[in-house]
């Protein structure tokens, strides 16, 4: 059972709703922070492995926005695709046509952390409108050129092992809790003992909740595959990314260097945070989502 979040108060404020729809054919869950009448709605979209619950830390800094959030196809609470991979171009239709079938097409802004952000990012470059576009912990540059590469190389001979290994002991392996917090240990920057112990009772708790091997050796291929830079030059709405100083996988020169690929884009610093933004530092991430689509008229 999962430690207490530590924005339980504020989430407590938050209406809260949730709901299984059908999308491509997967059962899909999705949970509906806000008013359903506020005047503008946002779609989260969690990264590799995770769920929903990651993002929550950041909807429960948010007000006055109705918050959307899905649990990927394979991954927490939604069913495995049936009949596709679970690659970036068949999670990119997913999303187009899960804000579809929820009739916000066109007027939710979308929000993508870490794997979510290269889903995003595909998925607007492939014609999903949305008014504006945030990019969380973007993954700006190929994984295996990131500052330290050699943890992605590492990921890669586990991940490998995993799908090698028969069938039962390899699921075994890529739910190890032991590496699981090896992940935890090293993503995490934060000093402070109470907050970083409850990062990683967030990933005991939710880092594992995947369908089956093949999904997450699937998305995880698709991780160190992809990146935003391929799809911002075809992006032409305003996009803010928000990055950190001290992320393992991108540097802030690669995200410099992608903000100057979108047609209009924002860089967002937040000092002395990794990879863990929306742990770390949810209510900066608030902030500054806040501040951008609190400009114009959406």
């Amino acid at each position: 059972m999962p430690k207490t979040t530590p924005y339980a108060e504020q989430l407590k404020r938050i209406p809260v709703r949730d709901a299984v729809i059908d999308v491509l054919a997967t059962s899909t869950r999705y949970w509906e922070y806000g008013k359903s009448d506020a005047p503008l709605t946002l779609v989260f979209v969690h990264g590799f492995r995770g769920d929903h619950h990651g993002l929550e830390p950041v909807v429960a800094n948010l007000s006055g926005v109705r918050i959307i959030a899905p649990d990927l196809p394979g991954f927490g609470e939604s069913s495995r695709f049936a009949d596709r991979r679970h690659d970036i171009e068949n999670y990119a239709d997913w999303l187009a046509e899960f804000t579809r079938v929820l009739g916000i097409e066109g007027t939710a802004v979308i929000v993508g952390h870490s794997f979510g952000s290269i889903i995003v990012s595909a998925a607007v470059a492939r014609g999903l409108a949305a008014p504006r576009v945030v990019l969380i912990n973007p993954i700006a540059a190929p994984a295996l050129a990131g500052p330290r590469g050699i943890l992605t190389r590492l990921a890669v001979a586990y991940y490998r092992a995993g799908a090698l290994l028969p069938a039962r002991l390899g699921f075994s392996l890529l739910r190890n809790p032991m590496i699981v917090r090896v992940m935890s240990e090293t993503m995490a920057k934060t000093r402070d003992k109470k907050l970083r112990g409850w990062i990683h009772d967030q990933h005991d708790a939710y880092f594992s909740a995947f369908a089956d091997r093949d999904v997450v050796l699937e998305a995880f291929k698709a991780s160190v595959s992809n990146d935003v830079s391929e799809f911002a030059g075809h992006i032409d709405q305003p996009v803010l990314l928000i990055a950190s100083d001290r992320d393992d996988l991108t540097p802030i020169a690669a995200q410099q260097h992608l903000t100057s690929l979108f047609a209009a884009a924002t860089l967002r610093v937040i000092p002395n945070v990794g990879h863990l933004i929306h742990y770390e530092a949810p209510a900066d991430a608030a902030r500054y989502i806040q501040e951008f689509v609190g400009r114009g008229d959406l």
